[in-house]
C-alpha cells in the first residue's frame, strides 16, 4: 500500500488568462501567492423562548484580495494589463480594460498538476515594489494586489 504525502507549496505557476503577451515563461513565475481563502458570513437569529443558543445562518462568502509577489520584470505583459486598468479606471475616453481569470496550479516534482484554482474576474488594486537599500544585496520584488469575484478549485 502506497503512502500519501501532502504536496509541497513551493512548485506552482500563475497564469493570467486572456491577457495578451503572456507567452513568456517568466510571466508565470511568482515567489508568493496569498489570498486563496474564503469565509462565510453569518447572521444570528434569536428565537423567542429559546435561551440556550442562537441560530447562525449562512449569508454569503467573502474572499480576501489575492496578493502575488515576484522579482521585478521589465517589459511585463501583466504590467501592461495593469496600466490598461489604471487608464480605464481614471479616464472616460478609453474603456479597453478587461478583468482576467487567473489560474493557479500547484505542481508535483514531475511538473504535473496536483491542484488547480481558477480565480474569476480579477482586476488590479495595488502595485508596489520593495524598498531600494544601498546597504543590502537583495532582489527587487514587485507586489501585485488583486480583487476578484470568487475562486473555484478545479482539481
Amino acid at each position: 500500500m502506497a503512502s500519501y504525502y501532502p504536496p509541497t507549496g513551493f512548485h506552482f505557476k500563475v497564469e493570467f488568462l486572456g491577457v495578451s503577451g503572456m507567452d513568456k515563461d517568466e510571466e508565470h513565475r511568482f515567489q508568493d501567492v496569498t489570498g486563496l481563502s474564503f469565509e462565510i458570513e453569518t447572521e444570528l437569529l434569536k428565537e423567542g423562548g429559546e435561551n440556550r443558543f442562537e441560530y447562525k445562518l449562512p449569508k454569503r462568502a467573502k474572499y480576501p484580495n489575492l496578493v502575488l509577489k515576484r522579482g521585478l520584470l521589465t517589459g511585463s505583459a501583466i504590467l501592461d494589463w495593469m496600466n490598461s486598468a489604471m487608464n480605464t479606471f481614471f479616464t472616460v475616453v478609453v474603456y479597453d480594460f478587461k478583468p482576467a481569470d487567473i489560474m493557479i496550479t500547484l505542481l508535483d516534482e514531475a511538473g504535473e498538476p496536483v491542484a488547480i484554482w481558477n480565480v474569476v474576474q480579477a482586476y488590479p488594486l495595488k502595485w508596489s515594489v520593495s524598498d531600494f537599500k544601498s546597504t543590502e544585496n537583495t532582489i527587487v520584488v514587485e507586489t501585485i494586489e488583486l480583487a476578484y469575484q470568487y475562486f473555484e478549485r478545479k482539481k
